[in-house]
């Protein structure tokens, strides 16, 4: 197997290890965790939407009772 048929974790760097110019701060870190969060929410809704879709649920239908 090639290292490109493995899924890859990814990791932040030690901030030592990251230049000064790109480093994050709080601020911005805690508001693009917040909007990921926000884009795999979409992302679970449409695929709930889209399995409802596939797979509609059925109400019984009772018989009348004369």
């Amino acid at each position: 197997m090639t290292e490109h048929d493995t899924p890859t974790q990814l990791s932040l760097l030690p901030s030592s290890e990251v230049p000064p110019r790109l480093r994050l701060n709080d601020a911005t870190r805690r508001r693009g965790l917040r909007h990921i969060a926000e884009i795999r929410r979409e992302m679970e809704a449409r695929q709930a939407a889209k399995a409802t879709e596939q797979h509609p649920t059925r109400t019984p239908v009772r018989a009348n009772a004369a």
